[in-house]
């Protein structure tokens, strides 16, 4: 049976029509059009899925639907402040060469500002702990948390130049 969501999705309000069984990750993807969150092993162990649920990180293949009701959802299609300007970031993924795949990212970013919404100067440790439920199969960790380090460094210091 189809049931009609009304969420803020990526800072809009979006109304989604989905099956009451499904999980947010399905209607994500199928609904709502926005594939990049990742559907990776759809039982929660991969992170691939990771999204803000009111600015927390989830896996969406573990959150039904019809939970996001009201809900603020952001999706790594929001992460960019705009079409033409990566997010500190995305930036940082490039530079740091901490995509190889590229499969896991979108969860790893979502993941990490998460991270740095909440702790502006995480130390490496806490990096690690708040990446550590997300998989990759390819990089070895160290780009993507020198990435999140380097991101870390840059979003502060345009926080110090406003």
């Amino acid at each position: 049976m189809k049931k009609a969501i009304t969420t803020c999705l990526n800072g809009e309000a979006r109304t989604l029509l989905v099956d009451e069984h499904h999980s947010l990750l399905d209607a994500l993807r199928d609904e709502a059009g926005l594939t990049g969150t990742k559907k990776g092993c759809d039982v929660g162990e991969c992170g691939s899925c990771t999204v803000l649920f009111n600015g927390k990180p989830v896996n969406a293949c573990l959150v039904l639907a019809v939970e996001a009701e009201g809900a603020e959802i952001g999706t790594i299609e929001g992460i960019a402040p705009s079409a033409q300007e990566l997010h500190p970031l995305q930036q940082a993924f490039v530079d740091c060469g901490a995509a190889q795949c590229g499969f896991c990212t979108p969860g790893f970013i979502v993941a990490a500002k998460a991270l740095l919404d909440g702790n502006p100067e995480p130390s490496i440790d806490e990096i690690r702990f708040a990446l550590a439920g997300n998989i990759c199969r390819c990089t070895g960790y160290t780009k993507i948390i020198e990435a999140v380090d380097r991101a870390a460094r840059q979003l502060r210091r345009q926080e110090v130049a406003r």
